[in-house]
């Protein structure tokens, strides 16, 4: 290679697409192998990429894994993108469509492949809870809140702590008992514990 050429290849422009595309294959790869399973060979071929465009964006398997779970997309947490029933137990069963319980039920698949990494790495931990925990929060955030404002929840409900009851739930069923959370499970969460808990909660 000239002169030349290599001006050209250093020069050439980092196309941001093929990030997207590698980091959907990080999370492809993480679904069905689990971190242990996973390498970056395997990545680089479900992206069809070469193992050197992977390597110039990650230097290892680490920063490749935060960055995928990253890129995890959460729920819509605008009000105008959320279910409104007029009640808060059909606004949460309204959140539990076919197409997202099947979403959920793959990113539920990658945080179980990651359970072992993240005894040893607490910024995945973080990196985990920001992208899939923390906008499940919010949304349950949301509609209590609108509960409350509409007078269907008392002014003194909890709502900070009561809306981490059903994403913390869910994820140990998912992370300690790798099972999936599906829409009856999703019910017995609303109806016997959440709903109750509140009905149960007294002025703070």
């Amino acid at each position: 290679m000239n002169v030349g050429e290599q001006a050209v290849r250093r020069g050439r422009k980092r196309d941001p697409s093929r990030d997207g595309e590698i980091l959907d294959a990080a999370l492809a790869v993480l679904a069905e192998v689990g971190y242990e399973g996973m390498t970056m060979d395997a990545v680089a071929a479900r992206a069809k990429a070469g193992k050197a465009t992977v390597y110039r964006r990650w230097a290892s398997k680490p920063e490749l894994v935060r960055d995928a779970v990253a890129h995890l997309r959460g729920p819509d947490v605008s009000l105008d993108g959320l279910p409104d029933t007029g009640t808060l137990r059909g606004d949460l069963i309204a959140l539990v469509t076919p197409e997202g319980a099947e979403e959920e039920e793959r990113k539920l698949k990658i945080v179980s492949g990651l359970a072992s990494q993240m005894q040893h790495d607490p910024t995945l931990v973080e990196t985990v809870s920001a992208a899939l925990m923390e906008p499940w929060i919010d949304v349950n955030r949301l509609l209590m809140r609108r509960a409350v404002d509409r007078g269907e929840l008392p002014a003194h409900t909890d709502v900070e702590l009561l809306s981490r009851v059903i994403p913390h739930m869910a994820s140990y069923r998912a992370l300690v008992l790798h099972q999936p959370v599906d829409l009856d499970d999703m019910l017995a969460l609303i109806d016997g514990v959440l709903l109750p808990a509140i009905r149960g909660a007294g002025p703070t």
